[in-house]
């Protein structure tokens, strides 16, 4: 049956990849992003926020059956803050109502392989929190140093999986029917990390920090169709999980240490 699907971010990598999926197999895509899209939204203004939920309800002539929630930064900088959390948190929950008379509604959002490395205490504590000011001050801090603004994203993923983890069980979320789960990429190849994959020693550099056994680094396809189904009805009992999808990077790095 069509669905109507909600994805931000759908202007480039995974974001477009996954609204095209969607397309293909018959649904009705809204697509959010700065540019190129059905609604123009930045995830770092508060009022964008704000207004995401009404432009999407007047863009579907009412609810929505799921929201795919791709948008994020991977720069070290305060911006990535705002987006990959506080933009990514206000999307799951201000479009969450409009979930209500879907048969079968569905809500995933998209954290990162790199919840595994090293972060920043503090900025998690105060983005879990939901101070927006003092993570974003911290974020400045940490941004001044080239050495710890590279903690800045990894914290915001660390952030985003808690987050997921934390509420997924919730009322508001199973309670509702609403499965909520993430998934965590590993190295895909995007517009984001081009710059970094375009010399023998950059792809050396990441493909250290983040192995990839399982047939390397991925496209966005590989990430969009596991969105597809999570976001999609089959998904019935899937909760609060965060899926790797990064070609065993997890398995490297964690191997059994958390059974």
């Amino acid at each position: 049956m069509p669905r109507t699907y909600v994805v931000t971010g759908a202007a480039s990598g995974i974001g477009e990849s996954t609204a095209q999926l969607l397309k293909d197999r018959g649904h009705t895509v809204i697509g959010v992003d700065l540019h190129d899209a059905d609604i123009t939204a930045d995830l770092t203004s508060a009022d964008d926020r704000e207004g995401l939920a009404e432009a999407v309800k007047e863009r579907a002539g009412g609810g929505v059956d799921a929201i795919v929630a791709v948008a994020g930064l991977a720069l070290p900088v305060a911006a990535t803050v705002a987006v990959n959390y506080f933009g990514m948190i206000a999307t799951l929950e201000n479009l969450r109502p409009l979930l209500a008379e879907s048969p079968a509604p569905r809500a995933v959002g998209v954290g990162s392989m790199a919840s595994l490395m090293d972060h920043d205490t503090e900025l998690v504590d105060h983005m879990l929190a939901g101070d927006e000011p003092a993570a974003m001050a911290r974020a400045e801090t940490l941004a001044a140093d080239e050495q710890t603004g590279q903690l800045i994203y990894a914290s915001t993923k660390v952030a985003f999986a808690r987050w997921i983890r934390r509420n997924a069980a919730a009322d508001e979320w199973a309670g509702a029917s609403i499965p909520l789960n993430a998934v965590a990429p590993g190295v895909i190849l995007t517009p984001m990390v081009e710059p970094i994959l375009a010399t023998e020693e950059g792809r050396e550099q990441i493909a250290k920090g983040v192995p990839m056994p399982l047939n390397g680094f991925a496209e966005p396809i590989a990430v969009a169709t596991l969105l597809a189904w999570l976001a999609g009805e089959e998904n019935t009992h899937l909760c609060g999980q965060v899926v790797y999808v990064d070609g065993g990077s997890d398995v490297v790095i964690r191997g059994d240490s958390i059974w």
